[in-house]
């Protein structure tokens, strides 16, 4: 993620005595000649702010009263984000001998005077919270932080928090850390704030602050993120271990043979991102993650039927809060390799200015990514990239070297086994063959090169997807199960001789054998593997529900019922 905002507290963090620390202003102003926005987020009253700092210019915005009001000192325009104090309320802290400074929404005092304070809340039932800063509290309406002012302010001006950094001291600080990508914390503030950060401004004070800013500005992008926070899921282990990734500042490579679940894996980091409100670009050359529009945010442009321009991609990408899903397939393989190459060039430039898109998938990369010219493609230094591939072995060397972690799906070529291999110097390919070519479609590996991985392969079964991955689900027809979880037909518990080894070969052999399938049917046999083996929860559910009504009622077209499900599901060719 590239850096490009930076909140900043005030009191305790960059002020003095006489306001604002000389070296501190000087880095503010060397910041924002950078193109890099500077905000100002305090618990100050924005009138008491002036009187302290002088001209507010200096700062793109001002997030004042701990997130309540919010100011953009150039043009003047402020907007209150709650409501002004209750009137009764002030007239009750002053009866009870309570000194206190009101702002717009905040009600200030000494933090002595907090149980006093609770007590006339409770009694006027006000929806009230109190926040403490050091020795001051701030009385303010329930959901007003500093973390949601500053994210108000960073919408207003069509940042994201994913470029940001924030630095704060205090206990009002926490919010504002949570936001952004990453929170640090001074030294010599709360041991609390710096135990949850990100990272510490190490030093004494205020001037610390400049070459710790300075070095963030001179790197290309954010340093990569502490494990544990903001993770994606992949999945468990068999002792029912979580299994996650963090992908801040990282290359991600998945790779496994074709139909092996690459796309489902892809997909599943990508939707947990557009949650997080990350903007993520996909190069989709086969349309598998159409679905994602199902998600906030998301706009699924076919690249055949609006037949857009690298440019007007870029510049649809401009929305920090915006995710875009390009279709390219209904595209000729030329078409599809012509666009994608002058995209990801007009992208590199693009996110460089940016910071926008923080991550690009690009499905089937090997068609895209072999030559030479890969480099002119790509920023492997500002890194977002997750490359998603059945032919790692074509991928450009400098590609398969940015990764810092990599998934693989089933997998049984061994010129596939030795790039991977390859890729950590020295690896047992003998026993990663072995297991790469027993995973099943709901199962994949993280390679030990990924510090999560913690210098082993780690073998997991993979997340379940909140959308569906529906549009090439027959790319899964034919593919072929190890024999351990082949569907082993039998009747009166007797062993027909006929196995299953894909859904292709199920719907061939159900349709020759229905009594056989019925008794399966009537011991829930089918859905069992429908979801154990394929992972389809929601096929699994519909054919529980044949199971169930069979059990209760004879239905003489019963498999033929189960094959439509199948077929209608994934698009079994009706001669089968």
């Amino acid at each position: 993620m590239k850096f490009g905002v930076l909140a900043l507290d005030y009191d305790g963090t960059i002020s003095t005595a006489n306001g604002i620390h000389p070296a501190v202003r000087d880095a503010i102003a060397a910041l924002r000649d950078r193109r890099i926005a500077v905000l100002l987020v305090t618990g100050r009253i924005i009138q008491d702010l002036r009187t302290q700092v002088g001209d507010l210019r200096q700062f793109d915005a001002i997030v004042g009263e701990n997130g309540a009001v919010l100011l953009f000192p150039e043009s003047g325009r402020s907007q209150l984000l709650g409501p002004a104090p209750d009137p009764h309320f002030l007239a009750e802290l002053t009866s009870a001998g309570i000194a206190i400074t009101a702002g717009e929404c905040v009600v200030e005092a000494e933090a002595d005077a907090a149980g006093r304070i609770l007590d006339i809340i409770r009694r006027l039932s006000l929806p009230l919270v109190i926040h403490f800063n050091r020795g001051r509290l701030m009385v303010l309406p329930q959901a007003v932080t500093k973390g949601t002012g500053l994210k108000e302010a960073l919408a207003a001006m069509r940042l994201s928090p994913h470029n940001a950094v924030a630095i704060g001291d205090a206990e009002n600080d926490h919010q504002m850390l949570e936001v952004v990508e990453l929170g640090a914390a001074v030294s010599w503030g709360s041991p609390a704030l710096i135990a949850a950060a990100d990272d510490v401004v190490e030093g004494t004070g205020p001037p610390a602050l400049v070459e710790y800013v300075k070095r963030l500005a001179d790197q290309s992008r954010l340093p990569p993120e502490r494990l544990g926070r903001r993770t994606l899921m992949l999945g468990h282990t068999a002792d029912h271990a979580p299994l996650s990734l963090a992908v801040r500042g990282r290359n991600v490579l998945i790779a496994g043979e074709p139909r092996s679940g690459k796309s489902w894996v892809a997909g599943l980091l990508a939707e947990q991102l557009i949650l997080q409100r990350y903007a993520v670009f996909v190069i989709d050359p086969e349309g598998d993650y159409q679905t994602l529009n199902r998600l906030p945010g998301v706009v699924l442009i076919d690249a055949a039927d609006s037949q857009p321009h690298a440019g007007d991609i870029a510049r649809a990408l401009h929305h920090a809060d915006m995710s875009l899903v390009l279709d390219l397939s209904h595209l000729a393989a030329g078409a599809k390799r012509e666009f994608v190459k002058a995209t990801l060039h007009r992208l590199r430039e693009h996110r460089r200015e940016s910071g926008l898109p923080h991550r690009i998938v690009v499905d089937e990369a090997h068609y895209f990514l072999h030559d030479p010219d890969v480099m002119e493609l790509l920023d492997l230094e500002l890194a977002g990239y997750t490359f998603v591939t059945h032919r790692a072995s074509r991928l450009h060397a400098a590609v398969l070297a940015s990764a810092a972690a990599t998934v693989v799906t089933r997998e049984t070529d061994p010129q596939e086994i030795r790039a991977l291999a390859d890729l950590l110097g020295e690896a047992p390919e003998a026993e990663w063959s072995t297991v790469f070519a027993d995973l099943s479609l709901e199962e994949a590996v993280l390679l030990p090169g990924a510090e999560e991985a913690g210098g082993r392969l780690v073998r997991f079964r993979v997340a379940p997807r909140l959308t569906p991955h529906v549009r090439h689900r027959h790319k899964y027809l034919d593919m072929p199960v190890p024999t351990r979880q082949a569907f082993v037909f039998t009747h009166a518990d007797v062993p027909t001789g006929a196995r299953a080894h894909s859904l292709l070969e199920f719907v061939t052999i159900a349709a020759r054998s229905p009594a056989v399938v019925e008794d399966h049917l009537r011991r829930g046999d089918v859905s069992v593997w429908i979801d154990r083996v394929f992972g389809d929860q929601e096929l699994a559910a519909l054919i529980r529900e044949l199971e169930g009504d069979l059990r209760i009622v004879a239905r003489p077209e019963v498999t033929a019922e189960l094959t439509t499900m199948i077929r209608e599901r994934y698009a079994v060719d009706q001669r089968t």
